[in-house]
């Protein structure tokens, strides 16, 4: 989610990715859609180090050749398709440029609005944000912890208010309102679209953490796996009231956690090196094992 954790290895992506095209794929069933549009953040950019594809956004979107919305697109065999998914990405971003930034002098450009890919003839769209709005990214990133208990505190602390209150529990449910209106500017500019909305993979369990494999305290880890099955009752929420539908990656993706084994987990850890597809990693992403599960999850409501 976090645009930093990207740029710290820019040099490397730019020398050993060049043009990238989605991967062939026979169409899903004759064309029911022709014009798909793709938003959202990394998450849905299934952002990668390696495998680049600048097709439809800047480099610094880091959105990878096997992301879920260019398997979807293969798969149904639209006749036009544009993915503006980007790394970093907020609610914002829908109507705003985004500045993916420098580094190490490599200029990695600006995504433009990402409702600007939207037309009046778009039939379908995929929409995948709200984590970084919610501020889970920085969390995650804050409950880094290199000290075992006791002799370093629980992060979750921090977001402790008074009567029991948890911060990131509220701001999830502040995000709802930018979601709604997020779906509302959708169907004001592709009033005849389907419009569907991805949530988050299971990416962290509720029942425990790996300590030191992943180094987050078991019970700040267990902590944000909670915070993030409400931030997905959240957009199944406003999903229902903004009048789209629902794809429900979760469930399908319990048990391939961040603390599963390589070839089991679908959403990697700290490490920075994943074996799907083999090669550095971006920390708490989904991999190409995840990319696909999201495609077919994508495709299954589709066809119901």
């Amino acid at each position: 989610m976090n645009p930093r954790l990207l740029l710290t290895t820019l040099a490397l992506t730019t020398l050993l990715t060049g043009a990238a095209t989605p991967a062939e794929a026979t169409p899903h069933k004759p064309p029911r859609f022709h014009e798909y549009v793709a938003l959202g953040d990394s998450w849905s950019a299934d952002v990668t180090f390696l495998g680049i594809d600048h097709t439809h956004a800047p480099t610094g979107c880091a959105q990878s050749t096997w992301n879920y919305p260019k398997q979807v697109a293969a798969r149904l065999g639209v006749t036009t398709f544009r993915d503006a998914t980007c790394g970093g990405a907020t609610t914002a971003e829908m109507t705003a440029p985004q500045n993916v930034g420098q580094a190490l002098l490599l200029s990695q450009g600006v995504n433009p609005p990402q409702f600007d890919r939207l037309t009046p003839t778009t039939d379908l769209v995929t929409v995948g944000i709200g984590g970084n709005d919610a501020g889970l990214d920085g969390a995650v990133l804050g409950c880094i912890n290199p000290l075992p208990a006791p002799f370093a505190g629980p992060c979750r602390t921090r977001f402790a208010r008074p009567g029991g209150r948890d911060l990131m529990s509220q701001q999830i449910a502040a995000t709802k309102s930018r979601i709604t209106g997020v779906l509302e500017g959708i169907h004001e500019r592709s009033p005849h679209a389907t419009v569907l909305v991805v949530d988050y993979l299971a990416g962290v369990a509720t029942d425990r953490g790996c300590y030191p494999r992943v180094p987050i305290l078991d019970e700040d880890l267990t902590w944000f796996g909670a915070r993030l099955k409400e931030l997905n009752a959240m957009l199944a929420s406003a999903a229902e009231e903004g009048g789209a539908r629902f794809v429900d990656t979760y469930r399908g993706s319990v048990g391939h956690d961040i603390c599963k084994p390589a070839d089991t987990r679908w959403v990697e850890g700290f490490m920075p090196v994943s074996s799907n597809p083999p090669g550095p990693a971006v920390p708490f992403h989904p991999n190409r094992l995840g990319a696909d599960h999201q495609a077919a999850t994508v495709l299954e409501e589709l066809d119901s």
